[in-house]
């Protein structure tokens, strides 16, 4: 029995981690469990070292000074403090009266706001509650069929996910060892393909289901007048941004920087103008068109601050998010919503949403040290090294199986479990792990949106009026977890959509997540079980030191 036990062991402790899951642990404490009860079955059993637990305070050290991870708090509390301050409402009125008299035209203005607000606060939550408060009424209110208005609140709340500064990214670069920077670069144009597809979509219902996305009625002759100022005062931005563009300063960057100064830079133009319009009393502009300005352009300039930093190599992601935290207090400011109640509220929920992340992170930390020391990976990489089709098999496997489990575990359950498991076995399949972990984030993306366990379906609900029925949410939701399998299919075709800019990207210094070899290398832990993948990287270290130390004495004997 014990030797079967021995035999065994890995797959019975992964098979104990999903039955602690689905008995409805929290998370952290499940996997720590896991972790230490098999911990003592393989020291009994003399597969494990009783030293390998000294091992652990190490880990939850190596996990606490991770610079890398305190882009979450800055994030967090970024997008908690916008949420707050009313930009969400000032967007979807400006950006509704806008696009309201097009058919489908509200639903085009949530997708816009929605990537605007994911590229901002990169708070599912935070969108879609915010969304769902306001216009959920007006879209009902004007006819919308209610499960095309629902579907799209949260679709378009899911893509704070994808489009950077997401969490999933930062977290998913921590666990497999890639820069955040490489990652949001590599998450950019599939998340805008992604809103482009949303876009196309509400576009298509409207034109051939059009009791189901109604436009709005013009209301004078104004306001149609205001609209064509609008689109001269944007043709305007557009002239600048192109000109902004080719800079020659700007050419040694990646087109995704270059065209996020660009956006900027005519985004300001746009602004110098109404500004100019309303300081000199000039009145050429009409109401909307300065409002779309003065609207418009703190968001963009924020993304700018957060994202043009890191992409032009200005700024760590970590950096980025302190400059974030920062422009957030200064537009709440600005709007004159900065006061105690919203500070506190924004500080508390990023204190516990930070210390969910980690408590999991540290709770998978445990579990993965024990696992490594079974050598539960070599199992799971004989597994999957085993499938049939090679990396293509791979892949497909992957992905279904993510999909599946994303029925009922969040992305950073996922994140924290699966990802560490995968991501040896990509590595040696000669997978990019950059792409590897943008595709993980696009599926991940449908544990959002999956009926009907879906945190947006969640969110939405608790918002949304009593008397629009929970199917017609959850029915919402399918067509659009459609179009995000048909994204991640885009991505397994067409893998330059994420490579594209990652060739020629500026690497920033000082962002790169370390390794457990690295932590170790400051400590003084035990070494790491032989099948650990970072052994090999461990015994090579400590003989090129061993190497470099004689060569050392005797420059200082000389």
């Amino acid at each position: 029995m014990s030797a079967w036990l021995a035999a065994n062991l890995a797959p019975i402790m992964f098979a104990a981690m999903v039955l602690f899951l689905l008995s409805g642990v929290p998370v952290a404490f499940a996997l720590a469990a896991c972790g230490i009860v098999f911990g003592l079955i393989g020291i009994e059993l003399g597969l494990l070292s009783a030293s390998l637990v000294q091992a652990m305070p190490d880990r939850v050290w190596g996990v606490m000074s991770n610079d890398t991870l305190l882009a979450i708090p800055f994030f967090t509390f970024m997008g908690l403090v916008l949420e707050r301050s009313g930009m969400a409402e000032d967007l979807l009125d400006t950006v509704g009266r806008l696009f309201g008299t097009l058919r489908g035209g509200l639903a085009v203005a949530v997708v816009l706001v929605g990537a605007l607000l994911a590229a901002t606060t990169g708070v599912v939550a935070a969108s879609v509650i915010s969304m769902g408060l306001i216009s959920l009424p007006i879209m009902l209110r004007a006819g919308y069929d209610a499960r095309l208005a629902s579907g799209v609140i949260c679709a378009s709340g899911t893509l704070a996910q994808i489009i950077p500064p997401s969490l999933v990214l930062i977290v998913l670069a921590d666990q497999l060892g890639r820069p955040v920077g490489d990652m949001y670069r590599g998450a950019l144009l599939p998340g805008l393909v992604l809103t482009g597809l949303y876009l196309l979509y509400v576009l298509i219902v409207a034109w051939l289901r059009p009791h189901k996305a109604p436009a709005l009625p013009e209301a004078d002759d104004h306001t149609a007048a205001e609209r064509r100022g609008v689109w001269a005062l944007f043709a305007v931005a557009v002239l600048g941004g192109i000109a902004a563009s080719q800079l020659p300063a700007l050419q040694a960057h990646t087109a995704d920087a270059r065209a996020l100064f660009a956006v900027t830079a005519g985004g300001s133009v746009a602004w110098l103008i109404a500004v100019a319009d309303r300081v000199l009393r000039l009145n050429l502009l009409p109401d909307l068109a300065r409002r779309v300005a003065f609207v418009l352009m703190p968001p963009l300039a924020l993304i700018f601050l957060v994202l043009g930093t890191i992409y032009l190599g200005l700024a760590t992601p970590t950096e980025g998010g302190a400059m974030g935290a920062t422009g957030a207090l200064l537009m709440a400011a600005a709007r004159r919503r900065l006061n105690r109640d919203l500070l506190q509220q924004a500080l508390d929920r990023t204190v516990r949403l930070t210390t969910f992340v980690l408590f999991i992170l540290i709770g998978s930390r445990v579990f993965s040290l024990t696992f490594y020391g079974i050598d539960g990976h070599l199992w799971v990489e004989h597994l999957l090294l085993g499938l049939p089709g090679g990396e293509t098999g791979f892949l497909i496997v992957v992905m279904t199986l993510v999909f599946v489990l994303a029925f009922f575990l969040d992305f950073f359950e996922l994140a924290f479990i699966v990802v560490p498991l995968l991501a040896p076995v990509a590595d040696k399949l000669g997978i990019d792990l950059v792409w590897f972990g943008v595709l993980l984030a696009v599926n991940m993306q449908t544990s959002f949106m999956h009926p009907p366990f879906g945190f947006a379906l969640f969110y939405l609900r608790s918002v949304a009026p009593k008397t629009l029925p929970t199917r017609d949410i959850y029915w919402g939701a399918v067509p659009f977890v459609g179009i995000q399998i048909v994204m991640v299919a885009l991505v397994l075709a067409v893998p330059q959509l994420v490579t594209a800019n990652l060739g020629s990207a500026q690497r920033t210094t000082g962002d790169s997540v370390t390794t457990d070899a690295d932590y170790r290398r400051i400590s003084s832990a035990p070494r790491l079980p032989a099948g650990h993948p970072d052994a090999a990287l461990e015994a090579a270290i400590e003989k090129a030191e061993a190497m470099v130390e004689p060569i050392a004495d005797e420059d200082v004997d000389e």
